[in-house]
């Protein structure tokens, strides 16, 4: 099996459905974030693709509550200064991601859609859920 997840990157997709659905699983994710027990990784291109993602009309999301979580995730979290990466991703948007989960050494990358993130990446790419069910298991 494979080692303890304690390190992760949070697709922002997973950051969207935490607000949009408080009873989800990227939302039982994102609380575990909050608490402390899941450290997370980010660059300040993950950090600018949250805030702008976030502040799209369409989610109807409260500023405020917005700010506030962004403020705890930089302010617990871990910046990772990345190494370039020649990873081929059906959005180039998303090489942030696989970045920061290989320079960081990310024991998973939770992502709602798992196809943004083909083939072998040298890192876990789980879903909420089976991040959930992943650590679980560990206990």
């Amino acid at each position: 099996m494979s080692s303890k997840i304690e390190r992760i990157v949070l697709d922002t997709n997973v950051l969207v459905s935490a607000f949009l659905n408080r009873n989800g699983a990227p939302s039982q994710v994102l609380t575990l974030v909050l608490a402390g027990e899941l450290k997370l990784l980010f660059d300040q291109r993950i950090l600018d693709e949250y805030a702008e993602v976030l502040a799209r009309p369409r989610f109807e999301l409260e500023p405020a509550d917005v700010s506030e979580v962004l403020r705890q995730l930089e302010a617990d979290g871990e910046r990772i200064a990345t190494t370039s990466s020649r990873v081929q991703l059906p959005d180039p948007d998303d090489l942030a991601f696989v970045e920061v989960a290989r320079s960081g050494k990310a024991d998973a990358l939770v992502s709602g859609n798992a196809r943004h993130f083909p083939g072998r990446l040298g890192i876990d790419v789980l879903s909420p859920r089976a991040l959930l069910q992943r650590l679980e298991a560990e206990k």
